[in-house]
């Protein structure tokens, strides 16, 4: 388990807290002593959760500064891969193979996990192996230093990641963890499945019941949460994730979807020249989209399910890869 410190929870007042900050011992490398923005955030902190000065003064004197995540954030977006390229690199061998040895190694939670929220073993696996290769990439920053870098030097997002470190010193006093010792990505996604701290209080469980989450170092815990997060964005047990479609005639580009959510309905698409493999209801809305794939077009329609997908990242591609590797995992089980 990871180690445990003790939160303590006596306020001071916001006068004097940039001279604190300014007066705290410099560790090698601190970046945030003496620094307004950081006085102001203690200071609501210390007013609205209870929280020490002290020791969040002590904290942000730790935390770094790292300009590399600063860089990443702010690199230009790479042109989207069509679906051809970006396939390949989650439907490998190696992620498939590995996705099996986890899901035997963890049977028994998973299928745990999936009579109490629905959501089936494959789908979490596909969801922990896509993002972590099951655990083997989960980020080597400090979140501390993640979340305080993009804070308070990253004012596009500051608010974002502002109420991430919020959510990120409460999950640590609920879970009584040090702070500085919480690894993830540079954008602060944390642990096995790659919740963002706000994902983690709203939805992470204590799945073996030992009295704390921990998704950084215990499978059962991020087995459950994942089913959780899924369970609470709306996924339907039993139900299908996507059709493919047809198309026909010049108006069958006007049914695709812009963005993720479902707005269009199955009848909508039919007198647009859409017809689906499966048998839908026409009142179902559905996630129009298309993929170039190596052989051509392919035409599918999102169900609910798939948007559920969507709400863990917002990305058809990804939803999809999501999908797939769980057929794939499915098959190589030589389950039906």
């Amino acid at each position: 388990m990871l180690t445990m410190r003790r939160w303590a929870t006596r306020k001071v007042q916001w006068v004097g807290l940039t001279a604190l900050l300014s007066a705290a011992p410099v560790a090698s490398g601190a970046d945030y002593v003496g620094s307004p923005q950081v006085a102001e955030f203690i200071a609501e902190m210390t007013r609205d959760y209870g929280f020490a000065a002290e020791q969040l003064v002590e904290l942000f004197g730790q935390a770094q500064r790292k300009q590399v995540i600063l860089d990443a954030i702010s690199r230009p977006a790479e042109k989207v891969k069509p679906w051809k390229d970006y396939r390949p690199i989650f439907l490998t061998d190696a992620r498939i193979k590995r996705g099996v040895d986890f899901w035997r190694e963890h049977e028994e939670d998973l299928a745990r996990a999936e009579k109490a929220y629905g959501v089936p073993a494959q789908v979490i696996v596909s969801i922990i192996g896509v993002e972590t290769f099951y655990g083997g990439n989960t980020g080597n920053y400090r979140v501390l230093d993640a979340l305080s870098t993009l804070a308070f030097d990253y004012p596009p997002r500051a608010p974002f990641f502002r109420q991430q470190l919020k959510e990120f010193l409460l999950l640590s006093r609920e879970e009584q963890v040090d702070p500085l010792t919480l690894k993830g990505s540079y954008a602060g996604a944390m642990g096995l499945p790659q919740f963002m701290p706000s994902s983690f209080r709203a939805y992470a469980v204590d799945f073996d019941n030992d009295g704390h989450i921990d998704i950084w170092g215990n499978p059962t815990d991020a087995i459950g949460s994942v089913a959780s997060y899924f369970k609470h964005h709306g996924w339907k047990a039993g139900l299908p994730v996507v059709s493919q479609a047809d198309v026909k005639g010049a108006q069958a580009d006007q049914g695709l979807t812009e963005g993720i959510e479902p707005v269009k309905n199955v009848g909508q698409l039919r007198a647009l020249g859409w017809s689906s493999h499966d048998a839908l209801g026409d009142d179902l809305r559905v996630t129009a989209f298309r993929l170039e794939a190596a052989g051509g077009p392919e035409y599918w329609l999102g169900l609910p399910n798939f948007y559920a997908i969507t709400r863990y990242n917002r990305s058809v591609m990804y939803a999809m890869a999501v999908h797939q590797l769980s057929e794939s995992l499915v098959k190589a089980r030589g389950f039906k």
